[in-house]
């Protein structure tokens, strides 16, 4: 008998060290990075040196069908819950969007033309060539494709595709009207702006 509850209690032992490690090993899973959509984005980037951190994930939704376009993460140096804070802080920032449908290089540049226009009206007469410049560098995206956008300060926005760099704009003054597109009075959509500062995604 002694034997059968020694043998028992190793075994619950054994059963209770399992489900630690499973516990333990969700925990560090959960740690390294944040999913929306079953996207999944790491808890920090870097830029020149510089470690950022995942600020928040937004879902950029479209039309009145709510229609899912692409998964958006903002790495930051200092984590915030002000857009105004982040905007106007003098550090690297990254968005980066995972698009989770396929859309077009012309709809990509009319949706930089309608942003720019909703939330940096009063700067526009000195960003248009930039802008321009800005849709020059977009391609056709794919669902499953990523386009960063990194603010690398004095030096503008630099742009990526797939992890390729297309090119970049200069002037800080730039980066911070294009990054109000997201997060800037008049978003895409609100939830979208929520989710990047740090609330829930979609």
């Amino acid at each position: 008998m002694t034997r059968k509850r020694q043998t028992g209690s190793r075994w619950k032992r054994q059963v209770l060290a399992s489900l630690i490690g499973v516990s333990a090993l969700g925990a560090v899973g959960t740690a390294h990075g944040k999913e929306c959509l079953k996207v999944n984005f790491a808890d920090q980037a870097a830029v020149d040196g510089t470690t950022l951190t995942l600020n928040g994930l937004g879902l950029r939704q479209a039309t009145a069908l709510k229609v899912n376009v692409y998964v958006a993460a903002l790495y930051v140096a200092k984590a915030s819950t002000d857009p105004e804070a982040i905007l106007s802080a003098p550090t690297a920032k990254q968005l980066n969007l995972h698009f989770v449908r396929s859309v077009g290089r012309s709809d990509l540049s009319k949706a930089w033309d309608e942003g720019f226009e909703a939330n940096a009206k009063p700067q526009l007469a000195g960003l248009t060539d930039r802008i321009e410049k800005l849709k020059a560098l977009m391609t056709d995206m794919k669902s499953g494709e990523r386009l960063t956008f990194t603010h690398k300060p004095g030096k503008g926005i630099a742009v990526d595709v797939g992890g390729a760099p297309k090119g970049s704009v200069e002037g800080d003054d730039f980066a911070k009207a294009f990054l109000s597109i997201w997060l800037g009075a008049h978003p895409p959509n609100a939830s979208l702006k929520a989710g990047l500062l740090g609330g829930p995604c979609g």
